[in-house]
């Protein structure tokens, strides 16, 4: 591999993402939303705060209140780089690191398949592949940890090629930086110190191990430590304490429940053993159909299973697998709500490049065994690595048309039209709103916001006193559960009905 095939997959890793994202004029979705938001912050020089509350799990104080005390805010900083270089504050700025961060990604997997195969067509066709992404594709520029995991994944697993001492500190920063990005990064500090402990086991130099856990130690502390530390100043633990309440789920709206204190372990196992299993069925389902489809690229899953079949005695493989299965473990049991809608796709994305090293592998020995049988020629490798990169880009052009151009965004883009209506209604400059994405209508509006917890009208009144919301919007697309009645009524004494935009019905809190 020359520097001219890095930089050609570079280009074009840069190229299609920067050509989706002139169809995406906002970030999308509440995830995005948040990290744009918490970019512009940054740059705005407001530090780590935010103007808004999306869950209450943590008993927020008020506003404004500390940011990413549950995401975690390598996302936002990203975000923020964009705006620092040009001095801009919109959304094109925020994406100029993940466009960057795009176009490493290609070349990392072709060094992280040439790494394994010293065969520059094999490295080339996975570095195509990681270009046409398929479900990645339509991420790749927005703001959110699809781009950091993929990058940092694949320098994770180059790094574990080597057994250099400053590898593992390599290692260690690297885990640091993952978990920056998101909370189960920390998986991978933990693979990190098996990692150090399987080598000692096959080495016997304890001196070495160690070195290389004090230096994994420091990599890792060097990037995370200051932000355990400004936890810790807020909270007085080195996690934000409200990530405890997700284990008590009984659905993934709860997580949005006001007072959070009413998820105790007691509420969850009174549901009965029954629907506890069922849901891990249901996370399960979905996870597995999300390993088939988003991270095995539907017709590449085969292949990726059958290149890991041949190397399974590589270390890396093995590292892979056993991090694959805890991430399925944990995203099914442990957070199966989360795991379900989106965070196993979101934490198998450090995972992706591997795969797409291991698919052309696997094509390989399929095509090695049908032509001992003659029944291809000995160029037809050639041909099927061809067809492998053609179905992927087609495959990418389909989710895009599907995921992008048949509509981007999640009702957000008619927050304006509300704030417009709103302001018609007598809304004051300083007034706080309910509403169901907060960061988005603050990103499009520039209002205060907070969300509209899972429950009934006492929990939107309770929550409206306390933190002196005037008005509630709810959104036929949010209106479910008790929320629904809630929506359904336009004649409340304590809830003034003003109007509908765009199927989103607004409330006005009565004294």
């Amino acid at each position: 591999m020359t520097w001219r095939n890095y930089l050609l997959l570079a280009l074009l890793g840069l190229a299609l993402p920067f050509g989706i994202a002139q169809f995406q004029h906002f970030p999308g979705y509440l995830d995005s939303d948040y990290y744009f938001s918490g970019g512009v912050q940054l740059a705005q020089g407001k530090g780590f705060t935010e103007p808004y509350l999306w869950n209450y799990l943590d008993d927020p104080m008020g506003l404004p209140h500390p940011s990413h005390t549950y995401w975690m805010p390598l996302s936002s900083i990203i975000a923020a780089f964009g705006m620092w270089v040009t001095g801009q504050t919109n959304y094109a700025a925020g994406r100029i690191g993940f466009l960057i961060l795009a176009a490493l990604m290609p070349a990392v997997t072709a060094a992280l398949a040439y790494r394994f195969t010293r065969r520059k067509d094999l490295a080339l066709t996975s570095g195509l592949l990681a270009v046409f992404s398929i479900y990645y594709a339509p991420f790749m520029a927005v703001p959110d940890n699809y781009g950091p995991y993929l990058v940092l994944g694949g320098l994770y697993f180059l790094t574990l090629s080597s057994r250099s001492t400053y590898s593992y500190f390599a290692l260690g920063l690297l885990a640091g930086l993952l978990t920056l990005s998101r909370s189960d990064g920390l998986l991978w500090l933990g693979l990190t110190f098996l990692i150090i402990l399987f080598r000692f086991i096959s080495d016997r130099k304890a001196g070495a191990a160690s070195i290389n856990l004090f230096l994994a130690l420091c990599g890792f502390s060097l990037i995370m430590g200051p932000w355990f530390w400004r936890t810790y100043s807020i909270y007085g633990t080195p996690l934000a304490p409200g990530g405890r309440y997700l284990l008590w789920l009984k659905n993934y709206d709860e997580t949005f429940i006001y007072p959070a204190d009413q998820l105790t372990m007691q509420t969850w196992l009174a549901q009965g053993w029954r629907k506890i299993f069922s849901s891990y069925l249901g996370a399960l389902r979905f996870n597995l159909l999300n390993a088939f489809a988003a991270q095995g690229g539907i017709f590449l899953f085969p292949f990726i299973l059958i290149g890991i079949w041949q190397n399974r005695k590589d270390e890396r493989i093995r590292v892979a697998g056993f991090a694959w299965l805890i991430l399925l473990f944990v995203m099914t049991v442990i957070f199966p709500f989360a795991g379900a809608r989106g965070g196993f796709f979101h934490s198998g994305a450090a995972l992706q490049p591997l795969w797409w090293t291991l698919a052309p592998l696997g094509l390989e020995v399929v095509v090695a065994a049908a032509r001992k049988r003659d029944m291809f020629t000995p160029d037809a490798f050639k041909v099927f690595r061809v067809a492998l990169v053609g179905i992927a880009v087609l495959m990418t052009g389909l989710i895009f048309y599907l995921r992008v151009l048949s509509g981007w965004g999640e009702g957000e883009q008619f927050y304006p039209s509300v704030e417009s209506f709103l302001q018609q209604s007598g809304i004051q400059p300083g007034d706080v709103v309910m509403v169901r994405n907060p960061p988005g209508y603050y990103l499009m509006t520039g209002r205060s916001a907070i969300v509209v917890p899972y429950g009934d009208e006492s929990s939107m009144l309770a929550v409206a006193e306390r933190y002196h919301a005037k008005y509630v919007i709810i959104e036929a697309a949010g209106a479910a559960g008790p929320i629904k009645t809630v929506y359904d009524n336009e004649h409340s004494p304590y809830l003034h009905f003003l109007g509908e935009v765009n199927d989103a019905r607004i409330f006005q809190v009565q004294p």
